[in-house]
C-alpha cells in the first residue's frame, strides 16, 4: 500500500509538473509575442517619423528655392525697368532739345529728315532691348525648369531608396520572427539536440541582418553623396550662366556708349554745317 501511494504521488507530481511546464511555455510565448509587437510598432513609428521629417525638410527647401527665384525675377525686372526709364528720360531730353532747335531755326526740311532718322534709330534700339530682355527671361525660366526637374528627380530617387530599405528591413524582421516561432515549436520536442544548431542559426541570422543593414546604409550614403554632387554641379552651372549674362550685358552697354558717341559727333558735325550755311545766308542777305 505504501508503494502504491508513492507511485500515485509520483504520477500525480509528474502530471502537475508537465502542466506547469506547459503553462510556463505559454506565458513565455505570450511575452515573446507582446515583445515582437512592441518592437514592430516602435520600428514603424520611427520610420514614419523619419519620413515626416524628410518630407517637411523637402517642402521647406522647395519653398525657399521658389521664393528665391521669385525675388531674383522681380529684381531683374526692376533693374530692366530702371534702365528703360533712364533711356526714356534721355530720349525725351533729346526730343525737347530737337524741338527747341526746330523753333529757333527755319530749316524745316533738315529737321524732318533728322526727326525721321532719330525715330527709326530709337525704334530699332527699343526693339533690340525688348528682344534681349525676352531672351534673358526665357533663358532664366528654362534654367529654373531644368533645375526643378533635376531636384524632383533626385528627391523621388531618395524616397524610393528609403522605402526599399524600410521594406527590406521589415521583410527581414518578419522572416526572422517566423523562423523564431518555428524554432519554438520544434524546441518543445528537440530541446537537447538543437541547442548548438540554434546558436549557430542565430549567429548566422545576425551576421546576415548586419550585412544587409550595412549594405543599405552604404547605399544611402552613396545616394546622399551623389545628391550633394548634383547640387554642387547645378550651382556651378547657374553661376556660369549668370556670368555669361553679365558679360553679354557689359558688351551691350559698351556698344550703346559707342553708338551714343557716334550720334553726338554726327549731331555736332550737322550743327557746324548748319551754322556755316546760316552764316553764308546772312552774309548774302
Amino acid at each position: 500500500r505504501c508503494l502504491y501511494d508513492q507511485k500515485i504521488l509520483q504520477k500525480t507530481f509528474g502530471e502537475w509538473k508537465e502542466q506547469w511546464t506547459v503553462c510556463r511555455e505559454k506565458k513565455l510565448s505570450l511575452r515573446a509575442d507582446n515583445h515582437y509587437r512592441h518592437l514592430l510598432l516602435n520600428l514603424i513609428f520611427k520610420a514614419w517619423r523619419t519620413y515626416v521629417c524628410q518630407q517637411q525638410g523637402k517642402r521647406n527647401k522647395y519653398y525657399v528655392a521658389e521664393s528665391h527665384a521669385k525675388r531674383q525675377t522681380l529684381l531683374r525686372t526692376w533693374q530692366h525697368w530702371l534702365v528703360y526709364v533712364d533711356v526714356q528720360r534721355t530720349k525725351h531730353g533729346m526730343q525737347s532739345e530737337a524741338l527747341a532747335f526746330r523753333k529757333r531755326s527755319c530749316l524745316r526740311i533738315s529737321w524732318a529728315v533728322w526727326r525721321r532718322q532719330h525715330y527709326q534709330k530709337s525704334s530699332g534700339h527699343k526693339m533690340n532691348i525688348l528682344a534681349l530682355q525676352h531672351w534673358a527671361q526665357s533663358l532664366q525660366f528654362r534654367a529654373w525648369l531644368q533645375w526643378r526637374e533635376l531636384y524632383l528627380h533626385t528627391q523621388n530617387e531618395k524616397q524610393k531608396d528609403t522605402r526599399a530599405v524600410t521594406h527590406h528591413q521589415l521583410w527581414e524582421l518578419r522572416r526572422c520572427m517566423g523562423a523564431w516561432l518555428g524554432y519554438l515549436n520544434l524546441h518543445r520536442v528537440k530541446k537537447h539536440q538543437n541547442e548548438l544548431a540554434q546558436e549557430f542559426h542565430r549567429s548566422r541570422r545576425l551576421r546576415r541582418c548586419f550585412s544587409d543593414w550595412h549594405l543599405a546604409w552604404e547605399c544611402r550614403r552613396r545616394m546622399r553623396a551623389h545628391g550633394r554632387d548634383l547640387e554642387k554641379q547645378a550651382a556651378r552651372i547657374a553661376l556660369w550662366r549668370a556670368f555669361a549674362h553679365w558679360k553679354h550685358y557689359v558688351v551691350l552697354c559698351v556698344e550703346e556708349a559707342q553708338l551714343r558717341e557716334l550720334a553726338e559727333k554726327h549731331y555736332k558735325c550737322h550743327l557746324l554745317v548748319l551754322q556755316k550755311y546760316w552764316n553764308r545766308w546772312k552774309s548774302r542777305l
